[in-house]
């Protein structure tokens, strides 16, 4: 484990591969940390990547500088500690792959600072960008039926289950978003030590609430959130990844991030048999997508479904 102090943080991360290799981040989501990607970076570093996996804010070993800084989740914030983290380690450019939160920072980045991005591949919604201003606008029961946690997280009652009863919480969520795959007490242990961090609470809430615009963000991060709120496309060679059993982001037929993804490189692929946490689940696959969009070429994908 290393750590750089990046922005406002001292960012905790693990790095594999040959130093002179193509530089890739590796960005995960909640409620996950950095070992969805122990199996995607044993296949990427023996092909002579250099793989940087670092924990978001508010999880693992990451630490706020200050004590008076904003324990923002926005999804700015993490588009900046992106960013950051990139500077502080002197990556001019890389290749990035997410999901979930991860995949909301690295779209981010690519949408904003397409310069500092060789490629992206980004699971789940694929253009993972909120739209916070239409955040208000009802969908369909089914929907806001997988979004509980969500409302749950608006009230103190879910701070407090957050809180105390963390452990049972996440890995239920587990089970939920992931109803095919199997993962043992040891693999959910190892990641749960990540969720103790003293900044999870406050970091996940605020997320939570703040993407459906009912509280205030880091006025330090305004104007990265005005950028945001134009949707803003991305530009630089994409790869979707969805998983077929994702309960609580199903694909649909419609491929929704296609019109936000511009780059003359495009792909989409639904993985069988595997629900939300795709690089776990589907490690293969995914180091798949990261050869295929650095190389722009969807052949170097085989089709694991």
């Amino acid at each position: 484990m290393k750590k750089v102090t990046a922005g406002v943080l001292e960012i905790a991360y693990r790095e594999s591969g040959p130093l002179d290799g193509q530089p890739v981040i590796l960005l995960h989501g909640f409620p996950y940390d950095i070992h969805a990607y122990d199996q995607v970076v044993e296949q990427l570093a023996v092909d002579g990547w250099h793989c940087f996996v670092p924990f978001l804010r508010g999880f693992g070993s990451t630490r706020f500088l200050s004590d008076e800084t904003f324990r923002s989740g926005e999804q700015a914030a993490l588009g900046a500690d992106l960013l950051a983290f990139m500077d502080a380690l002197g990556i001019s450019s890389a290749t990035l792959g997410g999901y979930d939160w991860g995949g909301r920072a690295a779209c981010i980045v690519a949408a904003l600072w397409p310069e500092r991005v060789r490629g992206l591949v980004s699971c789940g919604m694929g253009y993972n960008i909120q739209n916070i201003a239409a955040a208000a606008q009802p969908t369909s029961p089914e929907e806001e039926y997988r979004y509980w946690y969500q409302y749950y997280f608006h009230s103190e009652r879910g701070r407090r289950g957050l809180t105390e009863k963390r452990r049972e919480l996440c890995r239920f969520i587990w089970q939920l978003w992931s109803p095919t795959w199997t993962f043992d007490d040891a693999t959910y242990e190892q990641s749960f030590a990540a969720f103790e961090n003293p900044d999870f609470v406050d970091v996940v809430i605020h997320s939570y609430r703040h993407r459906f615009g009912g509280i205030p963000g880091d006025p330090e991060l305004q104007s990265i959130e005005a950028e945001l709120a134009k949707q803003p496309d991305i530009v630089v060679p994409t790869f979707v990844l969805q998983g077929a059993d994702d309960s609580v982001d199903p694909p649909d037929a419609i491929d929704h991030a296609a019109r936000h993804c511009k780059a003359a490189f495009y792909q989409r692929r639904i993985i069988a048999e595997v629900g939300h946490n795709l690089p776990q689940e589907a490690p293969a696959a995914f180091a798949d997508a990261i050869r295929a969009v650095m190389h722009q070429d969807s052949g170097l994908f085989r089709d694991r479904s």
